[in-house]
C-alpha cells in the first residue's frame, strides 16, 4: 500500500509499505478514504518534537471497515467509521471514569513510532470497539475528518472554560436557595463573560464556534494570519491581529481593566502561553489546548497571586464525541469553508508544506487518487 512517511524535519515521503493485518482479536483493519493533516503534527514536522523517523503519519482518518477481529461485535465489515486519534480500551479505570484521553492503550497516538497512522491506504486500529465511531451519513467525509481530533479538542477546550460560568442570569433562576448557593461559587453569567482565543487555526476555529454556540457573546480572537481572522470573524469572533493591534490594551479597555475572564490557548508555544496568562484576569480560567514541548513560562508564585484556574492536556475525544458531533451537525454550513485543500496522498509533502506555511486552513489527503 501507499503510506505517508516521516523521514525527518521537513521531509515527508510517500512510500510502499506492507498492508497491515489483524494482530489481536480487538483489532480492525480500516480502508482509509480521507485522512487529515493536523496542526499537532507540525511539531514533529518542524523538528520541535524530537522523535525517530520512518513511521506512517496521521491520526485523523475516515474509512470503511475491511476486517474485524473476533471480539469486535459492535461494527460490521463494510461499515463507514471515524477513528479517534488514539486507541480507547473502554475497560480501564480512566475510560470508565470519562478520562479516555489517559487510557493506557492510547499512550501512543496514531501516526507515531508506537502506532502506524492513517495517512495510508489501510490502517490497523487497536481496541476497535472503543476507538472507532460510526460515521453518520448526514455529515460529509471531509467534515467528519474533524471528529477524529480537532473538533472534539476545540469543543473540550471551550467547554472547560465555559464550565466556570453560570449559564443563565441569576434573575432567571427559580429562587431555590440551594441552587443559588451552588451557582454563586461560579464566576459570573456566561453571557456577560469576555473570552479570548489565542490562535485561529483549525482547532481554534472549532473552539470559537463551540463557545459561540454555547452562549459566549463576546470572544476576541487573535492570530497573525488574515485568512484565519476572517474565518474566525465569520464564526462570531472579534478579530485582533498580532503585530497590528495593541491586544493587551484592547482587552483591558473591554474588561474595565481587569483582564479577560477566560483565555483559550491553542498555539502550543511559550510565547502564546505567557500571553494567555497576561491577558487573563485574577481568578480567571486558562484553557490550553496547545501541544506544548517546554516549560511553563510563569511561576507558581504568579499562579498563586492570580488564583489561576488552568486546564492543560489532550482532549478526551471519545468522551465528548457525541456532544461535539451535535455542534458539527448543527453548523455544517459554517464549517464547510474550513477545508481549503484536497490532495491525493501522493502530494502529502506539498500538503505539509503549505499547512506549515499557514497557506491552508485544513488539508485533507485522499488515498487511491
Amino acid at each position: 500500500m501507499e503510506a505517508v512517511i516521516f523521514n525527518g524535519p521537513f521531509k515527508i515521503d510517500v512510500e510502499r509499505r506492507p498492508k497491515p493485518t489483524l494482530l489481536e482479536p480487538t483489532d480492525a483493519i480500516v480502508k482509509v478514504t480521507v485522512a487529515g493533516i493536523c496542526g499537532s503534527e507540525l511539531h514533529m514536522y518542524r523538528g520541535h518534537q524530537k522523535t525517530a523517523t520512518g513511521h506512517i503519519m496521521g491520526h485523523e482518518f475516515v474509512g470503511y471497515v475491511e476486517e474485524l477481529g473476533s471480539s469486535v461485535t459492535n461494527f460490521k465489515v463494510g461499515q463507514k467509521v471515524v477513528c479517534t486519534f488514539s486507541p480507547v480500551c473502554l475497560s480501564c479505570f480512566f475510560c470508565k471514569n470519562g478520562y479516555t484521553n489517559r487510557c493506557p492503550a492510547g499512550t501512543a497516538p496514531f501516526g507515531t513510532q508506537g502506532l502506524a497512522g492513517g495517512q495510508a491506504d489501510y490502517v490497523r486500529v487497536p481496541y476497535a470497539a472503543g476507538t472507532l465511531q460510526p460515521a453518520p451519513e448526514t455529515v460529509p467525509e471531509e467534515l467528519l475528518i474533524m471528529m477524529s481530533d480537532i473538533f472534539p479538542t476545540g469543543y473540550y477546550g471551550a467547554i472547560r472554560a465555559i464550565e466556570y460560568f453560570v449559564p443563565t442570569p441569576s434573575s432567571e433562576l427559580n429562587g431555590d436557595s440551594e441552587q443559588h448557593t451552588a451557582l454563586s461559587l461560579k464566576m459570573q453569567t456566561l453571557d456577560k463573560a469576555i473570552f479570548v482565543c489565542l490562535g485561529c487555526g483549525p482547532v481554534g476555529l472549532c473552539a470559537i464556534l463551540t463557545a459561540r454556540s454555547k452562549g459566549v457573546r463576546t470572544i476576541y480572537v487573535v492570530d497573525s494570519v488574515d485568512d484565519r481572522l476572517e474565518q474566525a470573524a465569520k464564526l462570531g469572533g472579534i478579530p485582533l491581529k498580532l503585530g497590528r493591534d495593541d491586544i493587551p490594551s484592547i482587552i483591558k479597555e473591554a474588561t474595565g481593566g481587569r483582564g479577560a475572564d477566560a483565555v483559550i490557548e491553542v498555539v502550543g508555544n511559550t510565547t502564546a502561553m505567557r500571553s494567555a496568562f497576561d491577558l487573563l484576569r485574577p481568578a480567571g480560567v486558562l484553557s490550553s489546548l496547545g501541544f506544548h514541548q517546554g516549560d511553563l513560562p510563569f511561576t507558581a508564585l504568579e499562579c498563586y497571586s492570580k488564583n489561576l484556574n488552568i486546564n492543560l492536556g489532550r482532549a478526551p475525544v471519545r468522551t465528548v464525541y457525541d456532544e461535539a458531533l451535535e455542534v458539527v451537525v448543527a453548523n455544517k454550513d459554517k464549517l464547510s469553508e474550513m477545508i481549503t485543500h484536497r490532495l491525493p496522498l501522493s502530494q502529502a509533502a506539498h500538503g505539509y508544506d503549505i499547512f506549515e506555511k499557514q497557506q491552508a486552513r485544513k488539508v485533507i489527503l485522499i488515498p487511491g487518487q
